[in-house]
């Protein structure tokens, strides 16, 4: 491991240099902040001060990276705040600290996680928004910090990681409404490269092909996952020559700007266009047709996910034994009014109140 003299005569460059480009400083051009990075991860550099603090378990910090974004900021019920919570319960038994690294949306993920790891001011990370191939993963491998993944990815070959059952929901959505009559079915994915867009669109094609239903790619809707999102995707389905009878959300407050979008133009939720969505956030819990959703614990995610990062980490393994394995995390089917009509006749069918289905599915 070199230390920052040696790192700054291989770059060719001044001491002063390699520490502002390690620290962020703005009068450093991205260029030599990109080499700076590269260099330091390349030769395992570590800062002295922080170097010594994580090799003695002494920083105590708990890392959690997510993407900073406006939709984050504007967007009340945000995933995190439920899951940081059970989170926090189970680092405080062993005094961790829960610090949050918004990583900027116009930022690349894996530069700004080079910065991170060269500070050195997290014994350990959790990554959220996995890609399909997150160089990330890789990334926090070689540097040997213990890490969990909420969710998958191709390039998690060996590595700790939950996810959400996107297949399943896909799969009983689907399954839902093609019993209820409909064949034309739309969905919403996510606009970017995010991996649980691809789990989810390939249980959907799944779904559609045991039921010899052609797959359409004009009813796969790309937006962004927002309340705005669902506004556009609803705009986009009214837009269609043949418009589907369904449509499937993948994120929560997207039912939210769907259903207003679609009240402005005279379609009804529920009656002329049958809605499931995912997670019922607090303020679309008040929409009506009441929503058939999937949703979860979010507090008991968070529980699992901290069990299963200490379970990955020497000092506290053996408080955990067991919880190092993967696991797909179920979510239950909450009926609502928004999917009860049966497009060939027009009329509801009464449920009840909820179905839950699933226990927690676990992979070695």
């Amino acid at each position: 491991m070199k230390g920052i003299r040696q790192l700054a005569e291989h770059l060719d460059i001044s001491i002063g240099t390699v520490s502002r480009a390690l620290n962020g400083k703005p009068d450093v051009n991205d260029e030599t902040r990109r080499r700076v990075l590269a260099a330091a991860e390349e030769f395992g550099y570590v800062a002295n001060q922080s170097g010594r603090s994580l090799r003695q378990g002494e920083t105590k910090v708990i890392g959690l990276m997510i993407e900073s974004s406006m939709e984050t900021v504007e967007n009340a019920d945000n995933f995190f705040l439920g899951v940081t919570s059970g989170l926090q319960s189970v680092f405080a038994r062993h005094k961790l600290d829960l610090i949050m690294l918004p990583c900027p949306s116009d930022e690349d993920p894996h530069e700004y996680l080079q910065r991170m790891v060269a500070r050195r001011i997290v014994d350990a990370m959790i990554i959220s928004e996995t890609h399909r191939i997150d160089r990330r993963i890789d990334l926090l491998s070689r540097a040997k910090i213990p890490f969990v993944a909420l969710g998958r990815s191709l390039s998690a070959s060996n590595s700790a990681w939950i996810d959400l059952d996107f297949e399943g929901v896909a799969n009983r959505a689907v399954e839902r409404l093609i019993a209820r009559g409909h064949r034309r079915i739309a969905i919403t994915a996510p606009s970017s490269e995010v991996n649980l867009g691809y789990i989810f669109l390939d249980g959907y094609r799944r779904a559609l092909e045991r039921h010899d239903i052609p797959f359409d790619p004009s009813l796969v809707i790309r937006v962004k996952s927002s309340e705005q999102g669902g506004y556009q995707a609803a705009n986009e389905l009214l837009l269609l020559e043949e418009r589907p009878t369904a449509v499937i959300l993948i994120y929560e407050l997207m039912a939210i700007g769907l259903y207003r979008r679609l009240m402005e133009s005279g379609v009804m939720p529920g009656r002329d266009l049958a809605v499931i969505g995912f997670r019922d956030a607090p303020r679309a819990r008040f929409l009506q047709p009441s929503l058939s959703c999937f949703r979860m614990s979010l507090y008991d995610l968070g529980v699992e996910l901290g069990r299963m990062l200490l379970a990955n980490m020497p000092a506290y393994q053996d408080f955990y034994p067991g919880d190092g394995r993967n696991i797909i995390w179920p979510l239950e089917l909450i009926v609502g009014e928004s999917d009860l009509f049966d497009p060939r006749t027009g009329e509801k069918e009464f449920e009840p109140e909820r179905l839950i289905f699933d226990n927690k599915t676990v992979e070695s």
